[in-house]
């Protein structure tokens, strides 16, 4: 049996959920980003014990069917942007990334996206990749061309347009300014 389990966004998530699973005495099989597969069926209680320390931890158990796909393409682009994956070429856009991998048509997971987290998947993936420009700012160890390269953009310069569109700031003003102004976590970006 596999549950689907939204706010996994690390690795820490997945340790907090398998400990979660261990404390109500469901036997894992193996646990990933967004889902936990189970090696038996939970016995009468352990599901709503299983879902009430979930809900403790900022985590939630999915049923909707819907909600678990917007959930997997959450995690397809946070993987990709945060954890470097490497499961997308770099030739091929997000778009057909996404369709690929949830074996969804793009325009069907777009409306989705956007009916279910009223946003599109788009700026999703702005606000995602802007939260990690946030993070390489804050090391100071690659160049502001070095980030763009690695975050994806086509250049430095628009890097700093989108940066300033969604921050209100430059890069160069956050990296100044970064503690007044801060970093989200990725469950809610």
């Amino acid at each position: 049996m596999t549950l689907f389990i939204k706010n996994m966004v690390c690795m820490r998530c997945i340790r907090s959920v398998s400990r979660l699973a261990a404390e109500a005495g469901l036997e894992v099989q193996h646990i990933q980003l967004g889902e936990v597969t189970l090696t038996t069926e939970p016995v009468a209680g352990q599901m709503e014990n299983f879902r009430e320390a979930l809900e403790k931890e900022g985590f939630e158990l999915l049923d909707d069917r819907n909600k678990r796909l917007v959930m997997e393409v959450k995690n397809l682009i946070i993987n990709e942007i945060h954890h470097d994956s490497g499961k997308k070429p770099e030739a091929v856009n997000f778009s057909d990334f996404l369709a690929k991998e949830t074996g969804h048509e793009y325009s069907q997971l777009s409306k989705l996206f956007s009916a279910v987290e009223g946003l599109t998947i788009e700026k999703y993936i702005i606000a995602q990749k802007v939260e990690r420009v946030k993070e390489l700012l804050i090391y100071d160890e690659l160049t502001l061309s070095e980030i763009s390269w690695k975050t994806g953009y086509s250049s430095s310069q628009h890097l700093s347009n989108q940066f300033r569109q969604v921050t209100g700031l430059t890069p160069t003003q956050f990296k100044a300014e970064h503690r007044k102004h801060g970093r989200k976590p990725l469950d809610e970006v």
